[in-house]
């Protein structure tokens, strides 16, 4: 089997990276069958987008802090844990933008697609789904369209729900809302289409960002979940991913 190894800059990551390397080689990730990756939630991200262009999957071991959907860290038996694996397929959010001059830019997301004010003035959104308009007027902070796997990022950290990765439906969730002040956010069904609007663009300026692309001043931001991308994720089969989610609704 051959693997390629990424890790984080950190120590930790760059320590286990020397002795994984010494002990089962590493290939380019065009000629590798799996791809490890090695450090934190952030590195795992950045895996799982270089896997939509290599094609392949990924196994992550926890070099980083949370590392939620990163196995633990064991240099013994590599190989072995590999073969047993189990695979969970994710598909990702799309994101086209247009921005205040006119011009357009799509990028993919695993996790979220965020709007984010880039002043001290709050964003003013008028958000549509699947063409009708669900919300005339929402001052904010922001708001993010997560997928069940990145609910428990900076979902959570906004009042979102965990999403089970199964469920089938994205979380829409207001950063900080002011008006309407109780609007808690939404669950929608994956297939459904997001249309946001940017009111006063060029007083109120907002950012969109997918995972870690961002796009400044964008006056139209449209979200849907691309089902003609797959990225698979491979799981030590003792991990039991659907536990990890249920436990962490009941963390103090």
């Amino acid at each position: 089997m051959k693997i390629h190894f990424s890790a984080a800059d950190t120590k930790g990551a760059q320590a286990a990276l020397k002795e994984l390397t010494e002990r089962y080689g590493d290939h380019p990730a065009a000629d590798a069958d799996i791809c490890v990756a090695l450090g934190g939630d952030g590195s795992m991200l950045r895996a799982l987008h270089d896997s939509i262009q290599n094609g392949k999957p990924v196994f992550g071991m926890n070099r980083g802090s949370v590392g939620f959907l990163l196995n633990e860290y064991r240099a013994d038996g590599l190989l072995e844990r590999l073969k047993s694996a189990q695979t969970v397929t994710l598909k990702p959010l799309r994101m086209s933008v247009t921005t205040l001059g006119g011009g357009y830019q799509e990028a993919l997301a695993i996790n979220e697609v965020s709007l984010l004010r880039e002043t001290r003035q709050a964003a003013k959104l008028s958000i549509h789904i699947d063409g009708i308009l669900r919300l005339n007027e929402l001052i904010c902070d922001g708001v993010i369209v997560a997928t069940p796997a990145g609910s428990t990022a900076y979902n959570l950290s906004a009042h979102g729900p965990i999403i089970p990765l199964e469920a089938g439906i994205l979380a829409l969730t207001p950063i900080s809302a002011f008006r309407p002040r109780r609007w808690r956010g939404a669950l929608l069904p994956q297939k459904s289409r997001l249309t946001f609007t940017v009111q006063e663009p060029e007083n109120r300026p907002v950012s969109a960002v997918a995972d870690f692309t961002e796009i400044r001043d964008v006056e139209k931001v449209e979200v849907w979940k691309d089902h003609d991308v797959s990225i698979n994720l491979l799981f030590d089969p003792e991990m039991n991913l659907d536990e990890r989610m249920i436990k962490e609704q009941f963390m103090p």
